[in-house]
């Protein structure tokens, strides 16, 4: 339609309304498991393959983070204040690489895993207990956890290394490897069993 030789434009024949427009549902642009090409100079198939295996990570980091944090909360005893703080130190840490890995599975054109009941369902590391356990208990099973992602991420770094994937593999060689051995190492300290006043 025409107003005095010039056609409306849609901005200015559109009212504006601030009400938000809610309930909205429409079709999925992307079925979780399922790759869209992405112009990075990689095969699907090794694309594929690693975001598979990155999801895989991704899960049981994220479940690692979630652990972290639960003995943060519930951790008790004479060694609270060191753990408390350490736990919490440790979560951030691995908070930093789940972004990473979700950004990755997005890069090589995956969709990352995201929601607990999804991570819960997909995740390799045994599931804790609601209640309050030990400290030697709940380091065990940090260093546990720790030891299934460490096997996972060194097995994607030969697996990328055969993709041709130097992003992937930089990513667990470069980040996820280190940071996590560095955590082992200070929570494995803390369940070896010296003397505390006097030496032997």
């Amino acid at each position: 339609m025409k107003s005095n030789g010039k056609a409306k434009s849609p901005a200015k024949s559109a009212r504006l309304d601030p009400t938000p427009i809610l309930n909205q549902r429409g079709k999925l642009l992307q079925e979780y498991g399922k790759i869209v090409h992405m112009p990075i100079a990689l095969e699907a198939k090794a694309r594929q393959e690693n975001v598979d295996s990155l999801n895989q990570v991704l899960a049981d980091v994220i479940t690692l983070r979630d652990l972290y944090k639960k003995h943060h909360w519930q951790v008790a005893g004479p060694t609270f204040y060191q753990l408390h703080l350490l736990f919490d130190k440790h979560a951030d840490e691995l908070t930093e690489l789940v972004d990473s890995i979700a950004e990755r599975v997005q890069i090589m054109g995956g969709l990352a895993i995201a929601m607990a009941a999804d991570v819960a369902e997909t995740t390799k590391i045994p599931r804790p207990p609601r209640g309050r356990e030990e400290v030697p208990v709940q380091i065990d099973r940090l260093l546990e956890a720790h030891e299934i992602v460490l096997k996972e991420a060194r097995d994607l770094v030969e697996q990328s290394d055969d993709n041709k994937d130097s992003g992937t593999n930089d990513l667990m060689a470069s980040k996820l490897i280190p940071i996590t051995e560095f955590q082992v190492w200070f929570v494995s300290e803390h369940v070896v069993d010296v003397p505390v006043v006097r030496a032997e």
